[in-house]
């Protein structure tokens, strides 16, 4: 991006990010950049848009490679809470309030903002673990869902997550400015492999000898096949009822649709969760990010100490 005409500096210690640069006018460069990404457009040069001091923070305090940090008048409190964890050189971006208003996604913008780069992840990051739990998102489509699944992944202990397409049904973006809020930074600093193919992951995962468990809803098939037959369906099992102390992978399907047939069927096990007794009006299935909680819950229960 081209640089902003700086009118005005604050010089900073001499380990300190370089001195500030003054942005007046709307159609500025990296106004426009900051505006695309704030929007969740993806950006040429890989960064992406992250708003909000929470945000920021995590984002400087996972050492990710921060292109730009843009501040406003309001803003300024929250850049010099933060100037510990900048590095040496990094570009500080002033404007004024009514201006970050405009590049801002939220209703009440809090007056700082960053574009940074993503750090890269592999497989064998998320394997990395002695004992791994791999949580696989496969065409979870909203990105509240996507971003809470996210937090609940790594405030329960899961050694990453992955997002996949399942039956022609993409997964959201874990780092799209919604699902990256509803992640609370999680998505910043989880080991995270985005849009995988859905059946080398499965081969990766066999190879890896990390069992595959499918999340699913208590209902029978609509057509039973014989154990023998390539259209049997593994196992039901409760959550208690898995081994969630070696290596594992929990596979979240589609908010509607759940997960196809042919991840299912590779799967070791089919994992569901008992409701309530059912009645006329009651509710289908639990949430996507409700039943992943859940379920990530009783594998830390197996895993740790936690009550």
């Amino acid at each position: 991006m081209k640089a902003a005409r700086s009118v005005r500096s604050t010089s900073p210690g001499p380990r300190g990010p370089r001195p500030a640069e003054e942005i007046s006018s709307r159609d500025n460069q990296w106004l426009k950049g900051f505006r695309s990404a704030l929007a969740g457009a993806e950006s040429p040069d890989g960064t992406i848009g992250i708003e909000g001091p929470h945000l920021v923070e995590a984002a400087l305090s996972a050492q990710l490679k921060v292109a730009a940090v843009l501040i406003s008048t309001s803003g300024e409190r929250h850049l010099e809470a933060l100037r510990p964890l900048l590095p040496v050189g990094t570009r500080i971006l002033r404007t004024s309030d009514r201006l970050f208003e405009t590049v801002s996604a939220t209703d009440a913008p809090q007056g700082i903002a960053a574009l940074a780069h993503p750090r890269e992840w592999s497989f064998e990051d998320l394997s990395l673990a002695a004992t791994p739990l791999i949580v696989v998102l496969a065409g979870v489509q909203d990105p509240g869902n996507v971003g809470a699944i996210l937090r609940a992944a790594e405030g329960l202990g899961a050694s990453g997550v992955a997002t996949c397409a399942a039956g022609g049904i993409g997964t959201a973006n874990p780092l799209a400015p919604k699902a990256l809020r509803a992640s609370a930074g999680s998505a910043l600093r989880l080991p995270l492999l985005r849009g995988v193919q859905s059946a080398a992951l499965l081969l990766e995962l066999r190879m890896a000898g990390v069992r595959i468990y499918a999340a699913c809803p208590s209902e029978a098939p609509s057509r039973p096949a014989s154990p023998d037959s390539k259209d049997a369906l593994p196992p039901l099992r409760r959550p208690w009822e898995i081994q969630w102390q070696g290596p594992s992978s929990l596979w979240i399907g589609n908010e509607g649709a759940g997960l196809p047939l042919d991840i299912i069927r590779s799967a070791d096990a089919r994992v569901t969760i008992p409701q309530a007794a059912a009645r006329p009006d009651a509710l289908e299935s639990l949430n996507a990010a409700a039943a992943a909680s859940i379920l990530l819950y009783e594998a830390a229960r197996q895993r740790t100490n936690l009550a």
